[in-house]
């Protein structure tokens, strides 16, 4: 009888794949893996708001907060008195919000207040006369971090929208933000510290704890992604985690408009067995993202993504989460607008407890939703299936610069009809008209009234001329300057 041999685990070179794997998602995102942390999962502003308000109020050094839209109602004005009233306990507070979004939103007499509270406030990227397209960049993040002891990483921004309205019968709307303690928070306020400075002066030196010197608060190990415009961080993160998915892959998103790339690794995952769901939603704040997100279904039902539409007035979470063991929860949205434009801010989990936490709630969030087929014989049941049967599938012989995401999307499909490079859905018919409809109108319009059309592009013109004629003077000066001081070396 011959005998069998058998091989010991080779447990260094494991080992070896797995300081591989962790060097690629850090290099990849930009972002190192930090252990000995403990992350909550808050769903929706009746999670979320209680937990910023008890963390706010208990603030004995600083509260940090970024957020995208600080709206002025009821909410807002909640929330405005009590970081005035922490401001003037001798609080240090700080607020950054964005420009665009707070625009026609949040009133000058709301910041007034704050400022004269004593809180910091700072707005993110107003627009200024010699960057004519500088508005295409936004702080889209929402975060809060207090004494560096405990951060909130989240989608939601504040606002009525998210409480909902009861005698109306209004529904709140859908979100999902997390709560951190840990080395990881420390983290999160450099990310904030980063953006204060591009707004104003630096923080205070030796202000924002140092991550080494914050004990751990439990086994968690995640990644503070803050992503910046044209680094896409998070855009290959995504990609690398839809090309490593092995068993299943759920993702939740406001304003889907995915990139090529991203649908064709979506499709690549489904097509080998991967279980891809995509949830976004049935009604949305802008309305034609609907129609535009709507065209690009088909490729993702083609090829086995299962697609369903949130019935609740608005889906607003940005989350995923794949094989039970990795979880993004954070600002950024799937579409380039937020992969490559905007300042976003993200946690991505790498626990097996966390994931199926994240799991559980997703399979909760279909219950609410409805399933978009092909056909409507072919609607199959949402149902949970057990954890020992989502193994690969066996082959047989589907507050961005929303305006941004608009025009992705829009040029896309226009560009496709125009040069016949994809086959168009039944969908992108109404971006169609839509499109016809815009060019006849202005068309008429410049034959009609030939200074309605003139006017607002000679003011274009003249303040694009103007603002490059700024950015040469000021770099023909730096010139200038660097030369001199080159020279008095010499």
């Amino acid at each position: 009888m011959s005998e069998i041999s058998v091989r010991e685990p080779d447990f260094e070179g494991l080992a070896h794949i797995r300081i591989l794997a962790e060097q690629v998602f850090s290099r990849t995102a930009c972002a190192p893996l930090e252990r000995g942390n403990s992350v909550g999962i808050l769903k929706d502003a009746k999670e979320n708001y209680p937990a910023w308000i008890e963390a706010i109020s208990r603030a004995r050094a600083y509260v940090h907060v970024e957020c995208y839209i600080i709206h002025d109602d009821d909410v807002g004005a909640g929330f405005a008195d009590l970081l005035a009233r922490k401001a003037r306990e001798g609080i240090r507070v700080r607020v950054l919000y964005d420009w665009l979004g707070a625009f026609g939103k949040t009133s000058r007499r709301f910041w007034s207040r704050l400022r004269g509270a004593g809180v910091e406030v700072r707005c993110f990227n107003p627009p200024r006369i010699d960057s004519p397209f500088s508005w295409l960049t936004r702080d889209h993040r929402k975060m809060i971090a207090v004494d560096g002891e405990i951060a909130f990483v989240t989608g939601l921004c504040v606002g009525r929208m998210w409480v909902g309205d009861p005698e109306r019968s209004l529904d709140p709307w859908r979100d999902t933000g997390v709560v951190i303690r840990g080395p990881a928070v420390a983290v999160v306020d450099l990310a904030f510290s980063q953006m204060w400075e591009i707004v104003g002066t630096p923080l205070p030196e030796g202000e924002l704890r140092d991550p080494e010197t914050i004990p751990a608060a439990g086994d968690v190990a995640l990644r503070v992604v803050a992503s910046m415009p044209n680094t896409a961080g998070l855009y290959r993160l995504d990609q690398l985690i839809a090309a490593l998915a092995r068993n299943s892959l759920w993702l939740t998103d406001a304003y889907f408009i995915g990139a090529t790339p991203y649908i064709q690794a979506l499709r690549s995952a489904a097509l080998d067995g991967v279980d891809v769901r995509l949830l976004v939603p049935g009604s949305t704040d802008i309305p034609i993202l609907r129609a535009l997100s709507r065209s690009g279904y088909y490729p993702l039902l083609e090829a086995g993504i299962r697609v369903f539409e949130w019935n609740g007035p608005m889906m607003h979470a940005k989350t995923a989460v794949a094989d039970g063991r990795w979880a993004r929860v954070g600002s950024t949205n799937l579409n380039l607008a937020s992969w490559i434009g905007n300042y976003e801010l993200d946690i991505a989990v790498e626990d097996e407890g966390f994931a199926e936490a994240m799991e559980e709630m997703y399979l909760e969030d279909l219950t609410g939703a409805t399933e978009i087929v092909l056909s409507e014989h072919r609607v199959r049941p949402i149902q949970k299936r057990p954890r020992w049967s989502r193994g690969p599938k066996k082959l047989g012989g589907g507050s961005v610069s929303r305006a941004g995401v608009g025009a992705i999307r829009l040029g896309s499909a226009v560009g496709a009809a125009i040069t016949n490079h994809r086959i168009l859905g039944p969908t992108e018919a109404k971006i169609m008209l839509f499109v016809s409809i815009a060019l006849l109108v202005l068309s008429a319009v410049s034959v009609i009234w030939p200074r309605l059309i003139g006017l607002p592009a000679a003011f274009f013109g003249t303040w694009l001329a103007i603002a490059l004629g700024i950015r040469a003077y000021k770099l023909y000066q730096k010139h200038t300057r660097d030369g001199t001081r080159l020279s008095d070396r010499e």
